[in-house]
């Protein structure tokens, strides 16, 4: 099974730069599936029902997500009627939507589960650790492949996750930080991890929005509203050969 794990889809910008590679990379890399972070989407913050259209359509098999989730309050309207949509799965379990999905793809069964960090996050969410281990013995022996997106800001966190269930999931990859590492490897049972994945949007910029915004709100302290930024489309990803033992990291750059 080969899989494509992009990186935060940062507003318009993001989703013109999925847009732009995304074709060209499946079709490079024979790709099965195709998993984004879609918390940011719409405007940078939150995710429309016309932007979750526009990435399903652009060839995206699941959109994972994060804190984010509820900025665009249309999202309660839409998020529990869509099959391919996930919130944290250590939200509590009031919380609309669902942390995880089984599907099928190319005669495998395939389940991504989303989960969420605790450290620096601050929202009251169960443990990310033990909620994999719940999810786990209910997906295993239905599972073919187990695939994990963990939104977190702490590195030790993600880092210390994807040791946890190594041998378990197949892949963990890392978002939120919008900034890719470069520690992509094999973990000793065979997980594919890498701590971040990165963004889909401009690196002209601060994690994805207008660097002047960001940078005069540290000289002056004052709240202010970020505007996703435009430049040069940054397309960044994680490819995976489950079987194959194979894993590369993508970083695309389109000059305008």
């Amino acid at each position: 099974m080969k899989v494509l794990c992009i990186g935060d889809i940062i507003g318009r910008t993001g989703r013109n730069a999925v847009r732009h590679f995304l074709p060209e990379v499946i079709k490079k890399y024979n790709v099965e599936v195709v998993i984004a972070n879609g918390e940011n989407a719409a405007s940078g913050a939150g995710i429309t029902k016309k932007v979750y259209n526009q990435l399903i359509d652009m060839g995206i098999d699941v959109l994972t997500s994060g804190n984010h989730i509820w900025d665009k309050k249309e999202v309660l309207e839409f998020i529990d009627k869509v099959p391919n949509l996930l919130k944290p799965a250590n939200y509590p379990p009031s919380t609309p939507g669902k942390g995880y999905i089984t599907f099928e793809k190319n005669d495998k069964k395939i389940t991504v589960i989303n989960l969420m960090g605790r450290v620096f996050i601050g929202i009251p969410l169960d443990c990310p650790f033990r909620k994999f281990d719940e999810i786990y013995e209910q997906v295993k022996d239905d599972s073919d492949h187990i695939i994990v997106d963990f939104h977190g800001e702490a590195t030790s966190e993600k880092q210390a996750f994807g040791f946890y269930v190594d041998g378990r999931a197949d892949i963990v990859f890392g978002t939120h930080s919008h900034v890719q590492t470069s520690d992509e490897r094999f973990l000793e049972k065979g997980t594919a991890f890498i701590t971040d994945v990165g963004l889909s949007g401009t690196l002209d910029s601060v994690i994805g929005v207008r660097k002047d915004e960001v940078i005069q709100k540290f000289l002056t302290g004052m709240p202010a509203r970020y505007e996703v930024a435009k430049g040069d489309l940054a397309f960044q990803a994680l490819f995976v050969d489950i079987e194959n033992k194979k894993i590369e990291r993508i970083k695309l750059i389109e000059k305008h």
